[in-house]
């Protein structure tokens, strides 16, 4: 496994965690994250507030199904299960385009879709 690929196994092992010193040590100090359409957050204290939603318990489920590299990028999807303060549960499948500067993560775009019921097609 890479260097880039190892650090974003160490960060995700992170938010399993909600390690916020393991994360941290993935990123560089100017780090931008990003989710298109909510948010987009720059500097290592911005992206630890963001780790952190008062809405969710603490420790999600992810589970990582495909890691690509090519030069300094590396996307991970997969999928993530977290249970919210008010007892619903969150499902859904994510990818995250992670931009590495010297085994570091400087940027990550995350693209979330929450997993919905849906009625069978045909009955």
């Amino acid at each position: 496994m890479t260097a880039n690929k190892q650090t974003v196994t160490r960060y995700m092992e992170g938010f399993r965690n909600s390690d916020h010193e393991m994360v941290r040590a993935c990123l560089t100090e100017d780090v931008l994250w990003e989710m298109p359409g909510f948010y987009q957050l720059t500097g290592k204290a911005s992206f630890d507030r963001e780790m952190e939603d008062d809405a969710f318990e603490r420790q999600p489920d992810i589970t990582v199904t495909r890691m690509v590299e090519e030069d300094d990028i590396v996307i991970a999807e997969g999928k993530i299960r977290s249970k919210r303060k008010d007892g619903a549960v969150l499902e859904a499948a994510f990818c995250d385009v992670f931009h590495m500067e010297d085994g570091k993560i400087r940027q990550v775009t995350s693209y979330l879709m929450e997993k919905k019921e849906v009625a069978p097609v045909f009955e």
